[in-house]
């Protein structure tokens, strides 16, 4: 696939994920999709699993947006960094809403194969999450 087509695919992750159209899911991943999430959260399977996480996204952020920053592809990766916006109104990891707006960044590394994602590493900035929601405090601000 040529890398500005592929860059236009993976572009399509932050209308998902704005939308919730789940339908996008299956454009750009395979059955034998698996993410390794490099920030603590749950790996994942297949497009089931990428559809959980998404609706998981928008329950706790109903508000989220995600701009694409970047988007590099070579041979057969494509890296995607991203900012995320929402506010915090759902429960999100096990954590009560705490109707902060929060912004994080993160980065995916997906594997493609006949022009779908089957495997991604993400790295996400759950700390500085956490530290906008009231959750940890800000370096520096610890009881002491």
């Amino acid at each position: 696939m040529p890398v500005e087509e592929t860059k236009a695919r993976m572009r399509r992750v932050a209308e998902l994920v704005k939308t919730g159209d789940l339908r996008i899911v299956d454009e750009f991943v395979a059955p034998e999709f698996v993410r390794h999430d490099l920030s603590g959260g749950p790996d994942l399977k297949g497009p089931d699993g990428v559809k959980l996480i998404v609706a998981g996204l928008r329950a706790a952020f109903p508000d989220i947006e995600m701009v694409i920053e970047d988007v590099i592809a070579e041979g057969d990766k494509v890296v995607v960094r991203y900012t995320a916006r929402g506010t915090h109104l759902g429960q999100f990891s096990g954590l009560a809403p705490t109707g902060k707006q929060v912004t994080w960044a993160g980065i995916n590394i997906y594997r493609g194969e006949n022009g779908k994602a089957v495997e991604t590493w993400q790295l996400a900035d759950r700390l500085g999450m956490m530290q906008q929601m009231g959750i940890i405090p800000p370096m520096g601000q610890a009881g002491g």
